[in-house]
């Protein structure tokens, strides 16, 4: 059976009914109270602050006081010569100022000793070793340190060769250590060269000679 809605419980029939109630009688109120209540101003409230006092101070200029120069050094005492050591000469005794005398002579220029202390690094004929490698072999020592290290490599020897062929000299121009460098040079010195020559000459000549120490 179907449930059928009486008019008196239609509430939304009446709802604009109540809406237009409602509106007018809040607009009734609102208007009374403009009616009884006009004045609705604030009051003005004045907030007053202090003033404030602000004192500008005249600021010095600041000196720069100039530093004092640094002192001086203290001198280097040096020690003079005693005066009581230091007699008078006599030289009119001794030399005659009227006589003329003549300056001594330079000794001469010694071209040969220069010629002998140079020494050429390119000529045309240079020096080799009387016997080859095999004779700085025979004279060469392994130190046992290198031994022991097992220090392998080949140091260079530069050789200074005389017009004679003897070594006068040996320095060192890439070596291994272990002693090896000593050793080479001390071999290098006790072989004889066939001597450099230059122009047909024989000539002093600096040559390179390679030792090479190799553990068996």
């Amino acid at each position: 059976m179907a449930v059928v809605k009486t008019p008196k419980a239609d509430v939304r029939a009446k709802a604009r009914r109540y809406f237009e109630v409602s509106l007018i009688i809040a607009l009734l109120i609102i208007i009374a109270a403009f009616a009884f209540f006009p004045d609705v101003s604030r009051e003005q409230v004045v907030i007053e602050a202090a003033d404030e006092i602000v004192k500008v101070e005249d600021i010095e200029n600041t000196r720069q006081e100039n530093r004092p120069p640094p002192p001086p050094r203290p001198p280097i005492p040096i020690e003079a010569p005693n005066s009581d050591a230091i007699e008078d000469i006599d030289i009119s005794s001794e030399i005659d100022l009227d006589t003329q005398m003549e300056a001594p002579q330079a000794p001469p220029a010694r071209e040969e000793d220069d010629e002998d202390e140079t020494y050429f690094e390119v000529v045309e004929d240079p020096p080799t070793i009387i016997g080859g490698l095999e004779a700085v072999k025979k004279h060469l020592v392994y130190p046992d340190l290198a031994i022991r290290a097992g220090v392998e490599g080949t140091v260079i020897v530069l050789a200074y060769v005389n017009k004679t062929g003897q070594v006068t000299g040996t320095e060192v121009l890439r070596g291994i250590g272990g002693g090896c460098d000593e050793s080479a040079m001390e071999a290098v010195k006790k072989v004889t060269f066939k001597p450099g020559m230059q122009r047909g000459k024989a000539v002093n000549v600096k040559v390179s000679v390679p030792v090479r120490f190799r553990l068996n």
